[in-house]
């Protein structure tokens, strides 16, 4: 006769038999690989390449800036020279007005200084220039038409009187070679163009000198050579 106690042994036996072949089945089931994303690196080249790509940009840079300095005078629409040949005649020099908040004719103009300035033509002859020194401090500077500065001169280096003849490469060589023409006291300025500026300024160390400064200056003089 079948006890409650042997139902019970072999119900356990059966499930136990159940259990094993279930955890066989599951372990004959594929197992899902789950893989961690990898991230791709930025592949960089070696430091000579890293080196030698940064200069070639800074040596680019450094090129583009100065073309552009370069450039700018000569593609500036109204320059000086062009404001200035509005106002005056070539080969005359011409004091200018003042500066002013309201108005300058060249700008950042320095109200410390009485300017003046000559338009020079040497298409038919040299220039010659003659500014007296004022008491304080006088200068005479030379640009080109497209306002590149090619050579200055003051009172401290000229003295009382600075007086220089201008001319192009092609005049100074039909100079003719005697003592006059390279005695020290004739200065020969060559001009790398036929058209320039010359500009004059002279300190003013106080405001009631203002008016005799610019009398001194009316006697300076830019004028062609015979």
């Amino acid at each position: 006769m079948t006890t409650l106690d042997d139902l019970r042994e072999e119900a356990s036996t059966v499930a136990g038999r159940l259990a094993r072949r279930a955890g066989r089945f599951l372990g004959s089931l594929p197992r899902p690989h789950f893989s961690r994303p990898r991230l791709s690196r930025p592949r960089f080249g070696s430091p000579g390449q890293v080196l030698l790509f940064v200069a070639f940009a800074v040596v680019l840079g450094a090129i583009a800036h100065i073309v552009s300095i370069l450039a700018m005078p000569a593609l500036a629409e109204r320059n000086a020279y062009a404001r200035l040949s509005e106002r005056m005649d070539s080969n005359v020099l011409t004091l200018l007005p003042d500066p002013s908040p309201q108005e300058q004719v060249l700008p950042m103009m320095d109200p410390a200084f009485v300017s003046a300035v000559c338009l020079y033509d040497l298409s038919e002859a040299p220039l010659k220039v003659r500014v007296p020194a004022t008491a304080d401090y006088t200068s005479v500077s030379f640009y080109t038409a497209e306002g590149l500065a090619f050579y200055a001169l003051s009172d401290q280096a000229a003295g009382r009187v600075i007086e220089l003849d201008l001319m192009t490469a092609s005049q100074k060589a039909a100079l003719p070679e005697d003592e006059e023409i390279t005695a020290a006291d004739r200065l020969v300025i060559e001009s790398p163009a036929l058209e320039g500026i010359v500009a004059v300024r002279a300190f003013v160390r106080e405001r009631g000198t203002r008016a005799f400064v610019r009398r001194q200056l009316e006697a300076a003089t830019c004028t062609l050579s015979n």
